[in-house]
C-alpha cells in the first residue's frame, strides 16, 4: 500500500523537502548523472545510499552532500553481479529500514566495431547495461510495493535508435526501455511506479574519456551529438528526481526523452 501523508511530510515539502523520511538506492553514482541525483535527492532531504564500484569517487560524493539536509551513506555495486545488485538492496533497507525509490543508472558506453566484439565483450556490455537494471529491479520490488515507490530506469538516446560502433549498449539501451514498459503493464494494479529516462550526451567524465576504435567513422559518431551541445548532468537529474517525487503521481510507463532536442527532428 501506498505511504500515507502526515503533518510531517506536509512540513518537509513545505520546506523544500520532498523526499524527507524517504529512502533512495542510486546505482552508478560515483560519477556523471548518478552523483547528479544523490546530491538533489540529498537536497530534498532524502536518505540515499549511493552504490558503485569506485569507493574513493563515492566517498567524495556523500562528502559534498554532508550540508544537506538528507543524509548519504554508500557502499560496493558491481551491477554485473546479481549478487551484488541483491545486497545493495539490502544494504539500503539495512541503513534506512525501507526503500522508497530505486534509480537504475549504472551503465557505461562504450564503442567497438561490431566484427571485433567478443563473446566476453557482449555478455559484459549487457550484464552492466540491462541486466544489472533488472536483478536490481527484481529484489527492490517487493520493498518499493510496501512502501508505495517507484523505479526510475536510466537508458538512453540509444534507447530509441541505432548508435555507430555500438551495437551491445544499443541493444542493452532498448532493453531497459522494455524492461521499463513490461514493469509498468505488470504492476498496474499495486501502487508502484516505473519510469524510464532517455538521456542524451551529457559533459561528464565518461564523455570526456572516449575511445573511439581505430578506423571508425567519426562522422557516424557524431549523428548521436544534440546540435544545442552536451547537456549538464545535473539538468537530467532533474527529470530523475521529479519522476521519482509526488509530483510525477500519475507518471507511470513513461518513456521520458531528456536529450536538447535531438530526437525532436
Amino acid at each position: 500500500m501506498p505511504r500515507e501523508s502526515s503533518v510531517e511530510d506536509d512540513l518537509a515539502m513545505s520546506n523544500g523537502q520532498p523526499f524527507a523520511g524517504r529512502s533512495i538506492l542510486v546505482t552508478g553514482a560515483s560519477s556523471g548523472l548518478g552523483a547528479a541525483a544523490v546530491r538533489r535527492f540529498a537536497a530534498g532531504g532524502g536518505q540515499v545510499y549511493a552504490a558503485s564500484r569506485d569507493q574513493e569517487r563515492l566517498a567524495a560524493v556523500a562528502k559534498s552532500c554532508a550540508d544537506l539536509p538528507g543524509a548519504v551513506r554508500y557502499g560496493q555495486l558491481d551491477v554485473t553481479s546479481a549478487d551484488e545488485c541483491r545486497a545493495a538492496v539490502a544494504a539500503t533497507v539495512d541503513a534506512f529500514g525501507r526503500l522508497d525509490v530505486l534509480v537504475n543508472n549504472a551503465g557505461r558506453h562504450d564503442f567497438r566495431i561490431t566484427t571485433d566484439v567478443t563473446d566476453d565483450d557482449w555478455h559484459h556490455d549487457i550484464a552492466l547495461n540491462l541486466s544489472g537494471a533488472f536483478f536490481t529491479a527484481q529484489a527492490a520490488i517487493p520493498h518499493l510495493l510496501e512502501a508505495g515507490g517507484n523505479i526510475v530506469n536510466v537508458a538512453s538516446v540509444a534507447g530509441a535508435m541505432g548508435e555507430a560502433y555500438s551495437a551491445a549498449y544499443t541493444a542493452a539501451k532498448h532493453g531497459i526501455v522494455g524492461l521499463t514498459k513490461a514493469l509498468a503493464v505488470e504492476y498496474l494494479d499495486s501502487s508502484l511506479r516505473v519510469n524510464c529516462v532517455c538521456p542524451g550526451g551529457m559533459d561528464t567524465p565518461q564523455a570526456q574519456t572516449i575511445d573511439v576504435p581505430e578506423g571508425a567513422d567519426w562522422e557516424l559518431i557524431m549523428r548521436v551529438a544534440a546540435k544545442r551541445g552536451l547537456m549538464d548532468a545535473d539538468d537530467v537529474a532533474a527529470v530523475v528526481v521529479f519522476l521519482a517525487s509526488d509530483d510525477a503521481k500519475a507518471v507511470h510507463g513513461s518513456i521520458q526523452y531528456v536529450d536538447a532536442g535531438h530526437l525532436a527532428g
